[in-house]
């Protein structure tokens, strides 16, 4: 008598009848769709071994249930994408939920490169320049009245000149005696710094910081030997030829403030009426 050959499942003799076999083991058909054929996520009905098994992230189908969830139609061989778990054909999502390029109005397809700005989506072929209409793709550009420019025809078309380097201004302008500067040749005829953004004055029509103003022109005050800048608002005192500031004049010996008192003067120095009793 024979050698047997059982179903490794049930038992059952598997001569003369159809099995697959698994990591080497031999099964019925019917034990072995028991066992491992998948679950179709539609009909929820097991996909036997004759079916086609259609899977996608984990999941399973037969071919005649693996539809578009929109219009129904088969996705077999055909691209198709996702939403909430739904597939759907490339048609129905674009329909659904694609972007509409910004330029021409049509759906940017899932899969198709698309350029975006302030919430507005172009196709890349569509993403142009509205002067030279070349594509900008990742290059530079300006907007302008919702019309796309790029740098060189933005330069060319609308840009103003800084008055200084003579080159096109295109972002951080400052207007100085109704003429455009770039930020960064803004600066301080005395130790070049930038004054965009800070408190400067001007002299002879050349813009100065604070400091460098007052070191060149200021009045020095005659007490602290610093210069009294007068900007601002800033408060000082004028006697004879001589300034001081607010804070500095002060009596020489008791220090009280003469802002405002009457005072006497010894030499360089002043004082309040009680301490020039002496005198």
């Amino acid at each position: 008598m024979g050698e047997r050959y059982d179903c490794t499942e049930c038992q059952e003799s598997l001569y003369g009848h159809k099995y697959i076999l698994k990591e080497e083991k031999p099964y019925c058909i019917k034990c072995y769709e028991t066992l491992f054929s998948n679950t179709c996520e539609v009909c929820q009905k097991l996909i036997s071994c004759t079916s086609k098994d259609l899977s996608y992230k984990d999941c399973h189908w037969h071919s005649d249930c693996f539809l578009c969830n929109k219009c129904s139609r088969s996705l077999v061989d055909r691209p198709f994408a996702t939403k909430n778990e739904a597939l759907m054909c490339i048609e129905c999502y674009s329909n659904e939920y694609s972007a509409k390029c910004h330029a021409c109005l049509k759906n940017i397809m899932p899969g198709s490169k698309k350029m975006e700005h302030k919430g507005n989506s172009w196709h890349e072929s569509c993403f142009t320049c509205n002067r030279c209409q070349q594509p900008i793709g990742t290059r530079s550009f300006v907007q302008k009245d919702a019309n796309n420019y790029c740098l060189p025809c933005y330069e060319k078309q609308f840009a103003l000149q800084c008055v200084h380097c003579k080159k096109p201004i295109t972002t951080g302008g400052v207007n100085y005696h109704d003429q455009p500067w770039h930020k960064e040749c803004f600066v301080c005829i005395g130790c070049k710094q930038q004054l965009a953004g800070q408190r400067f004055t001007s002299r002879d029509d050349f813009a100065y910081c604070l400091d460098c103003f007052c070191n060149l022109f200021a009045k020095k005050c005659a007490y602290c030997t610093t210069p009294i800048s007068g900007l601002g608002g800033s408060k000082y005192i004028s006697f004879e030829q001589r300034q001081w500031h607010n804070d500095c004049f002060n009596c020489k010996r008791c220090c009280v403030s003469l802002v405002g008192r009457g005072f006497l003067t010894c030499k360089d120095d002043i004082l309040c009426p009680d301490c020039g009793k002496d005198i």
